[in-house]
């Protein structure tokens, strides 16, 4: 096995190590006496580095361990936060991010990063030398005197750890002549270690390449299983050094303490030629002539007595799965479901007692498990808002503004699939609303407006989707510059221009290769990002919508679908053909006489618990053909919500409610109108399933 097993791994601890870094750097910026804040940030950096120099990375762990240095001087009182420090340390977490996501790309990890550099070390050194020497002097003494304690101590009072068969204690003699080194090695991991198997893999690997790993215990099985505390022993025999094992040891991230004790060659000896000497005597005679102790940085003086003390040990409760095999299990039980619908209409139709227990008791089942695999593939949108704090910090600095970012809605759930494509989206939106839609402090002081402008970033689940929009309080769209721009860009004729609603205006900054910066910047003004962005949502099918008054503010509404494979839906009939339409819309079905309906502005109306609500005749929208027209004085209305607004779409009759899968119209056919996918049913005839929000634009 490889490190390379582990890089997956790496990378998603390293990104949400780095994350957890941006957001407490954010919390000290408001409150820089708070050194807790800064202790969280040190023992996140201090992870990293670790984990950094394990998996070979030495350009990550020596930044890191230069930004840790300035951390563990300001914990410790010795340099104080101001806005410089925090600029060059978030400067660093950029330079930290930027490596870490090449080396997900396949990159090396490597990044010129000597300027910044150069100014952790200009930081570090504007502190008085003496200072960080003795403390550096102290703690030297402190390890020094723990080791010169530990070689002090009569051999008699360390006994071995493991115990030898015959043909281990011939092994470990045969070995001993031919200079090598016996070690017993005890590693002791972190208490907070959640991935315990992977350490011990990483410990073993590195053994395994400076010589030859004897025993273990507990064994190899168990250690792989996690069935251990927080400490394990290894019989080792190797041509290195006592001090060169424990130092290589010391890399691997989460372990809190390694003791190499050198086995004395005499003890073997003396048992190879003794067969029938119990056990018991063989642990309690004179074993170790050496021994070397290390202990973690991060707590140099406590680990080894919690070590001792400690009676058990959290395990996992999380784990991470390739999301690929999600998918596999997704498309299974679509299939799955499938079957399931079939097999309940069969069981209609026989009418057999037995299978129709069976066939409920099987659904139930199928229930639970369905809910199960739907909301593994949830993941919280916060997992893509939690890097913009940071970047409107950054951008409101660049651009001389002051910007407040709120955000709402963080824990609404969307597929994997979509969270993985959303993000540069929604960076092109954050800064566009930045850069072109809050003004700076002098303009919005002459507007009557706060100096400070106000980005609101928001998640909402409203019916089978989810909308993420962002709204600012600044200048809004001026349609008049745009209109001009579009026109001598091209992109819209004169003739066109005279009959555009608002809407249609504001829609085209979306337009390919269109801007209206004065100044093109690094922050946006370049001619591309809205079109990437309109194309980007789309292609996810979803779409997007903006709402703006000039001087007022803008609203940008990104409609997207949860994408799960597997709704409920109420079943409806329209002549001969068969429509779903998702439950999540639904907020009622009605019936209602002709006589009820009432016309204002040229639209078919209701009045619905005192709410003029419009109605869509779905037989229109679809061009479903008639044999004969329906005339019993009659509708069938089903009543639909998204947002605030309200529509009754009018349909013949109401099947009842299921549970469909929802397939795509593959390429060929893309943008169908209100129709956002299909379903095969449990009789094998195709249903299409409604798309209510487009209905009701």
């Amino acid at each position: 096995m490889e490190l390379n097993q582990y890089l997956e791994m790496f990378i998603e601890e390293s990104k949400e190590h780095l994350q957890a870094c941006s957001e407490h750097l954010l919390e000290l910026e408001k409150n820089p006496e708070d050194l807790t804040i800064v202790g969280e940030i040190f023992r996140s950096a201090h992870t990293l580095k670790g984990m950094a120099a394990t998996m070979g990375f030495e350009d990550l762990a020596d930044l890191t361990h230069k930004m840790e240095n300035i951390l563990d001087a300001i914990r410790n009182s010795k340099i104080k936060v101001n806005a410089e420090i925090l600029d060059v340390v978030f400067e660093s977490v950029d330079h930290l991010e930027e490596m870490v996501f090449d080396i997900a790309d396949g990159g090396d990890g490597k990044r010129n990063v000597q300027a910044t550099v150069e100014k952790l070390k200009r930081i570090e050194a504007g502190e008085p030398a003496t200072t960080d020497t003795e403390e550096t002097t102290a703690e030297q003494e402190v390890a020094a005197a723990v080791v010169a304690t530990e070689l002090e101590q009569p051999a008699q009072r360390l006994e071995l750890k493991l115990s030898y068969d015959d043909f281990e204690k011939t092994v470990i003699l045969q070995s001993s002549e031919q200079d090598f080194n016996a070690f017993e090695i005890t590693v002791f991991l972190r208490e907070d270690c959640l991935l315990k198997a992977a350490r011990v893999f990483m410990v073993f690997e590195i053994l395994e390449k400076n010589g030859d790993v004897i025993k273990s215990s507990p064994t190899v099985d168990k250690l792989e299983e996690e069935q251990f505390d927080s400490e394990f022993h290894v019989a080792f025999i190797s041509k290195e050094s006592a001090e060169d094992l424990q130092k290589m040891l010391m890399k691997v991230s989460e372990v809190d303490r390694v003791v190499v004790n050198k086995i004395s060659q005499d003890v073997f000896v003396t048992k190879a030629t003794a067969i029938d000497v119990p056990v018991e005597e063989v642990q309690s005679q004179p074993a170790v002539q050496e021994t070397v102790t290390a202990v973690s940085e991060e707590q140099p003086k406590t680990a080894a007595a919690k070590n001792n003390n400690k009676t058990g040990h959290a395990s996992s409760k999380t784990i991470r799965v390739n999301i690929e095999r999600l998918d596999i299990l997704m498309n299974l039980f679509e299939e799955l479901a499938i079957d399931r619908g079939r097999l309940l209409t069969i069981a209609g139709d026989v009418n057999h007692g037995e299978l129709n227990e069976t066939v409920e008791r099987m659904s139930r089942t199928m229930g639970d498990l369905q809910n199960i695999v739907l909301t593994m593939r949830m993941v919280p949108v916060d997992t893509v808002f939690n890097r913009f704090p940071k970047m409107v910090r950054q951008l409101s600095r660049d651009l001389n503004k002051k910007i407040e970012l709120n955000i709402v809605g963080a824990e609404t759930e969307l597929d994997r699939t979509v969270i993985d494509e959303i993000g540069d989206p929604l960076v092109h939106l954050i800064r566009n609303s930045v850069d072109h839609g809050i003004e700076s402090p002098e303009v919005r002081r002459a507007k009557g407006k706060p100096e400070e402008g106000t980005v609101e970033l928001r998640a909402y689940h409203s019916g089978n989707y989810v909308f993420i929009e962002i709204e600012d309080d600044g200048a809004g769209i001026n349609r008049e510059k745009v209109l001009a721009k579009a026109l001598s860009k091209g992109i819209v004729t004169h003739e066109q221009s005279l009959t555009m609603t608002d809407k249609q205006i504001n829609e085209l900054i979306m337009a390919s290769g269109f801007s209206t910066a004065d100044v093109i910047s690094d922050v946006s003004g370049r001619g591309v990002g809205l079109d990437v962005v309109k194309t980007t949502i789309e292609s996810l099918g979803g779409n997007i919508s903006i709402e703006s008054t000039q001087n007022v503010g803008s609203v940008f509404s990104i409609q997207l679908p949860l994408t799960l494979s597997i709704i409920s839906v109420m079943l409806v009939e329209i002549e001969n053909e068969i429509y779903a339409i998702p439950l999540s819309s639904i907020i009622e079905t009605s019936i209602i006489r002709h006589s009820d309906i009432l016309n204002a502005h040229n639209q078919k109306v209701i009045d619905f618990r005192g709410k003029v609500v419009p109605l869509v005749f779905l037989e229109e929208i679809f061009e479903v053909p008639r044999a004969v027209q329906n005339d019993d004085g009659f509708h069938s209305v089903v009543i639909v919500r998204k947002g605030d607004k309200l529509a009754g779409l009018v349909v013949d009759s109401f099947i009842g409610q299921q549970e469909i899968v929802l397939k795509s119209l593959g390429n060929y056919l893309t943008n169908i109108f209100a129709i956002s996918g299909a379903t095969i049913l449990g009789n094998g005839k195709v249903a299409l399933i409604v798309d209510c929000n487009a209905l009701m634009k």
